[in-house]
């Protein structure tokens, strides 16, 4: 017979398993909180986000090729069947994605590959609004060769602008064949001047139209071969930057900007744009200035568009590296928020190329330094002509971004996203049409009167 007495023992005997097993032995299996897909020339990241750390196993598999990973502790659900609706037809590696219950508790997916690719697979601590993630990134076996890609498109723009200087000449003789009617001059080469091209269909408000001042001819004697602009849009993919009081995602505005200042200084002679990122994927801060390094970079841009502690901070500033201490407070706050983008867009700690490379990064040199500074002076002084600025000299601080040692290298804050007013201007196409034009100017300007030295690798 069953007294109260054995009764308590007995609960309390088995709230003392209870205590020994702890939460994640009793727990029915992680819920799946999300399911992300970010596709990219570069690579594309599949992210599982959960409540509980998730562990896997994979293997790659062939005729046909794909990767497939068994994940423990998890039930099959909506979430992950969603995955497969999740998969664009134009993503560069992945075909499609199955899903299914291989066993109690484990879930096996597979994901189809469209080229020979090579996976890493790891999972990050929860951190700022993510919790538990296990990230799967497909790169390609062979590294694409960015320096190669910027030489074809020179040379397609080049094609393209002699068969339009062709057409051109052909009409002119035609018109000149027929009798009697009186030929037009064709349009003659500005070969004097480096002009800027139309960057809105709008016209600029009259107080901030400019006529940029042409490069002096000695200067432009000086030019004698390609100058690499890389643009750095930052924070994308999983990490979205700062955020503004209506909803609008750092990462977003910055690309706009940068996607426009690519095109703006392309139209210039003798120059040419590399983008770190050109649609919405994180790169981490180490690999961004790599990519400017593969290209033999001559400037680095890092666009952003912050926010600060209170709603009140406006204006635009410009930052370079600090070998020592930041210049104020607030430039040590912001690169500190910058580097930890690594944090919340997802690095692979694990990767074995990531200790060489910070190695790399930290030989920052004064000769960069100094000509940031000089770069940042010519930028900071025409964003000055287009709105407010925050300070009015090129601050400093230990932003990891900054670290190339032979490019000089700037960070832009465009505006403060968090102010309600700045974030309106972010938005408005016409604000960022003159915000691109003032960088333009100002790259100009530095080239005006730093010519870049030569290249022992000709463009």
């Amino acid at each position: 017979m069953t007294t109260p007495m054995h009764r308590r023992t007995a609960l309390k005997s088995m709230g003392s398993l209870v205590l020994l097993l702890g939460g994640a032995d009793i727990a029915f299996g992680a819920s799946i909180v999300a399911v992300r897909v970010w596709p990219a020339a570069d690579y594309t990241r599949v992210t599982i986000e959960s409540d509980q750390p998730l562990s896997q196993k994979h293997f790659m598999a062939e005729n046909p090729s794909r990767l497939v990973i068994d994940i423990d502790g998890l039930e099959l659900s909506p979430a992950l069947r969603d995955l497969v609706g999740k998969v664009r037809a134009d993503d560069p590696f992945i075909a499609g994605v199955r899903a299914g219950q291989n066993q109690p508790r484990v879930v096996r997916m597979v994901i189809d590959l469209k080229q020979p690719t090579a996976p890493q697979l790891f999972t990050l601590a929860p951190v700022a609004a993510y919790q538990h993630r296990l990230v799967f990134d497909l790169y390609p076996t062979q590294e694409r060769d960015p320096l190669l890609a910027l030489i074809r498109d020179k040379q397609s723009a080049e094609q393209q602008a002699a068969k339009t200087v062709q057409d051109a000449l052909g009409e002119f003789i035609g018109k000149v064949d027929k009798p009697g009617t009186p030929a037009p001059l064709p349009p003659l080469a500005q070969a004097s001047a480096v002009p800027l091209p139309p960057l809105a269909a709008a016209p600029l408000p009259p107080p901030i139209q400019q006529t940029p001042a042409p490069l002096p001819p000695a200067a432009q004697g000086r030019i004698d071969r390609l100058i690499v602009v890389a643009i750095d849009p930052g924070h994308g993919g999983e990490d979205p930057g700062a955020s503004g009081p209506s909803g609008l995602h750092e990462k977003d505005v910055v690309l706009r900007i940068a996607l426009q200042l690519r095109d703006a200084l392309n139209t210039l002679p003798n120059m040419r744009a590399m983008l770190t990122r050109d649609s919405d994927f994180f790169v981490p801060l180490h690999e961004r200035v790599r990519k400017a390094q593969r290209v033999q970079a001559d400037l680095f841009v890092s666009i952003h568009a912050d926010a600060f502690i209170t709603p009140q901070a406006r204006g635009a500033s410009v930052f370079a590296l600090s070998q020592g201490g930041a210049t104020s407070a607030a430039a040590r706050w912001m690169a500190n928020r910058e580097n930890a983008a690594d944090a919340v867009g997802g690095v692979n700690i694990k990767s074995k190329d990531a200790a060489v490379l910070r190695a790399l990064l930290d030989m920052s040199t004064t000769a960069q330094i100094r000509d940031s500074l000089k770069l940042g002076s010519e930028v900071l002084g025409q964003i000055g002509k287009v709105g407010r600025l925050h300070k009015g000299s090129v601050e400093q601080a230990g932003f990891a971004v900054l670290k190339a040692p032979d490019i000089p290298s700037i960070l832009v804050e465009s505006a403060f996203i968090s102010n309600p007013e700045e974030e309106a201007k972010l938005r408005d196409p016409e604000y960022q049409a003159q915000l691109v034009r003032a960088l333009t100017v100002g790259i100009q300007r530095y080239f005006a009167k730093n010519p870049p030295l030569a290249r022992s690798r000709q463009l």
